[in-house]
């Protein structure tokens, strides 16, 4: 995993998270949103890194980019992602 992470200054989304009551109800894509306007006021870069492959499409969307597949053993694959400034 670390060498996925930036070695440049950036913002590291580490978690966001949204009510199973409220999944599918654009809460975690505004959520991310607001937070990316944020950076993207600033020029920062943004990393996170997603263990869920059926978030990709969320973050993708935002304009992040996979970086590489982490697999370990029978673990779930990690999936480190990069966005730049809009």
């Amino acid at each position: 995993m670390a060498e996925s992470v930036p070695a440049e200054p950036h913002w590291h989304l580490a978690f966001i998270g949204v009510d199973s009551y409220w999944l599918g109800k654009g809460l975690g894509a505004a959520l991310l949103g607001h937070g990316l306007e944020l950076i993207d006021a600033e020029g920062g870069l943004a990393y996170l890194e997603s263990t869920n492959p059926r978030n990709l499409t969320l973050y993708q969307r935002h304009g992040f980019e996979v970086v590489r597949e982490i697999r370990v053993g029978s673990a779930p694959p990690m999936f480190p992602m990069l966005r730049t400034a809009r």
